[in-house]
C-alpha cells in the first residue's frame, strides 16, 4: 500500500471518529435533556500530548487516548525507518 493511499485512509478515520462523536454527544444531550458540559482535549505536537479538560474523568480518558497516540505513533515511525 502506498503511503499516500495510508494517509488518506487515515484522515478518512479521523473524519469518521469525529462525526462518531459528535452523533453521539448530540444523542446522549437529547436522551438526557441535561445542560452538564464536561469534556476533555488533547493536542498532538508531534508525539508530544498537551491535555486539557473540566473534570477528572475526562482528564483519565484523554490520558488513556495521548498513551495510545503516542504509542501509535512510536510503532508507525520505527516501521517508516525500517522501509526506508
Amino acid at each position: 500500500m502506498k503511503l499516500i493511499t495510508l494517509g488518506f485512509v487515515f484522515v478518512l478515520i479521523g473524519i469518521l471518529l469525529i462525526m462518531a462523536s459528535l452523533l453521539s454527544m448530540v444523542y446522549h444531550a437529547a436522551r438526557t435533556g441535561g445542560t452538564e458540559v464536561r469534556g476533555g482535549g488533547i493536542v498532538m505536537i508531534g508525539p508530544i500530548p498537551i491535555i486539557f479538560g473540566t473534570d477528572v474523568g475526562a482528564l483519565k480518558a484523554v490520558i488513556i487516548l495521548a498513551i495510545l497516540l503516542m504509542t501509535i505513533a512510536v510503532i508507525l515511525v520505527t516501521i517508516t525507518w525500517r522501509i526506508l
